[in-house]
């Protein structure tokens, strides 16, 4: 993929949720909440600071981690639904 976000940005990847309960239920498409987990494909330089010096992201590609429920902008690239972020919404690595 020929994508890298910019400056405190990234790329991630949902992670799918179960399709069945632990009782063995069959969650329905209609009820079923997106997931609030994913796994980190690209991620951007880091922020500046003030007299331009690179702020080091925490995370790094590959990473599996938490966000909030309405964290990023969802954008389709290559065909997959993927989310952009700013790192400040990563909630913790997993």
């Amino acid at each position: 993929m020929a994508f890298t976000p910019l400056h405190d940005r990234v790329l991630v990847r949902r992670i799918e949720g179960e399709d069945k309960t632990k009782g063995g239920l069959i969650i329905p498409e209609s009820v079923k909440e997106k997931p609030a987990e994913g796994e980190i494909v690209s991620v951007g330089a880091g922020a500046r600071k003030d007299n331009g010096e690179i702020i080091e992201m925490g995370v790094k590609a590959g990473d599996k981690i938490l966000f909030g429920k309405w964290s990023g902008t969802e954008i389709k690239l290559d065909g997959e639904d993927m989310l952009i972020m700013k790192e400040g919404d990563i909630l913790g690595i997993m």
